[in-house]
């Protein structure tokens, strides 16, 4: 492509317009800077589904048949997020219990067992539902913190090393006491069988994020698991007027855009594991030249399960420290975007390759090397 052109492909870029800089990111799957791209099968089917007029409870039975044959599960619904499936999960447990949920917050609220290290910013989801979480730690606390007015047992699976009780424990104490749970599996996604993995495991409810790996619309999510739980979350859900979901309502052609994505992901989404090995490499080659630069690679071992780079140099002799070199990418041109995934230590700086389109090694490289070159200049 001519120097030209490529000027004209800039100026025609809709962000460019808006006055909005785009990103190089080496940052991951961050809804920050939009999850992921799609791919251009989901963009069609998105754009397809946008010309027509359909019956949405309708087109979630459909699709959310199709998905719970596909993924091997009792049934599927499409969410507005995963933070939206955290929401109707739990309030298909409550209107399980309770079916005027549906229409009416109870005055006296519910209550959601979860344990206290799996403490995490998405209780909120949980308790825009009203309900009360209540922290355990030891089977023990969750015999003695079981009442009339517990709904749920909820667990975060990001969190599954740091917890006293694990995932078989949880589920059995679940089971002994006749509760539903809910695992939010958000990032859990590759490898492909995860989206069976956990339901069959013994959860009732798994969400997961549909604009991550999966590469689906960013405001999609799923809620996996059992059918009458399911069924109580339809309830809860869009296009239903004055319940809770409305709120995190899911369009036509972002349910038709998750299916979409979701068969082209159990097709080949392990296929990411050797996309991000031979980006990996490939900058692993050009960053030779950097004195004292040393570099592996590294695998989460829950969330964001792919390959990243770490790189780690001495920020001494270069006279440039990690934050140096994170905000010079950041405020350069153009801009490239890095972060620290959950389970790869702070140690080094990660670069997440898994976002990274063809040729950005070459760019992400060639300012990685200006930068450490330069030093405190």
């Amino acid at each position: 492509m001519s120097q030209s052109s490529q000027s004209d492909s800039r100026e025609s870029n809709i962000y460019d317009r808006l006055g909005v800089r785009t990103v190089i990111n080496a940052a991951g799957t961050f809804t920050d800077f939009g999850g992921s791209l799609m791919p251009p099968a989901v963009i069609a089917a998105r754009s397809e589904a946008a010309t027509h007029f359909v019956d949405l409870r309708e087109l979630q039975d459909q699709v959310g048949l199709r998905l719970a044959a596909l993924l091997k599960v009792e049934a599927a619904l499409v969410t507005g997020g995963a933070a939206g499936g955290i929401m109707l999960g739990t309030a298909a447990a409550i209107t399980m219990r309770c079916p005027e949920f549906v229409e009416r917050t109870p005055e006296v609220p519910f209550e959601v067992l979860r344990q206290q290290s799996h403490r995490h910013e998405y209780d909120r989801q949980v308790e825009m539902c009203g309900v009360r979480i209540v922290e355990v730690e030891t089977a023990e606390d969750v015999a003695r913190a079981v009442n009339e007015r517990t709904v749920m047992m909820l667990a975060y699976n990001l969190a599954e090393p740091l917890g006293p009780i694990p995932h078989a424990e949880w589920l059995a104490l679940a089971d002994r006491l006749s509760l539903p749970t809910l695992l939010d599996a958000a990032a859990d996604t590759p490898p492909v069988e995860n989206l069976w993995k956990f339901n069959r495991m013994g959860y009732d409810m798994v969400v997961f994020s549909g604009g991550k790996a999966i590469r689906g619309p960013q405001g999609s999510g799923l809620l996996l698991g059992r059918s009458d739980l399911i069924e109580a979350a339809k309830k809860n859900a869009v296009p239903n007027e004055g319940t809770v979901g409305r709120a995190v309502k899911v369009s036509k052609e972002d349910i038709v855009g998750l299916w979409t994505a979701v068969e082209l992901f159990v097709a080949s989404g392990d296929e990411l594991y050797a996309q991000c090995d031979r980006r990996i490499t490939r900058l692993q080659e050009l960053l030779k030249p950097i004195p004292t630069l040393i570099s592996c690679r590294i695998v989460p071992e829950v969330a964001n399960h792919f390959p990243h780079l770490l790189i780690a140099w001495d920020e001494g002799q270069l006279e440039v420290t990690r934050a140096q070199l994170k905000d010079r990418l950041t405020k350069g041109t153009p801009s490239i975007v890095t972060g620290r995934v959950y389970g790869t230590g702070d140690q080094g700086f990660l670069i997440s390759v898994v976002n990274l389109q063809d040729g950005e090694e070459s760019i992400v490289a060639g300012r990685i090397i200006h930068i450490l070159s330069s030093g405190s200049r």
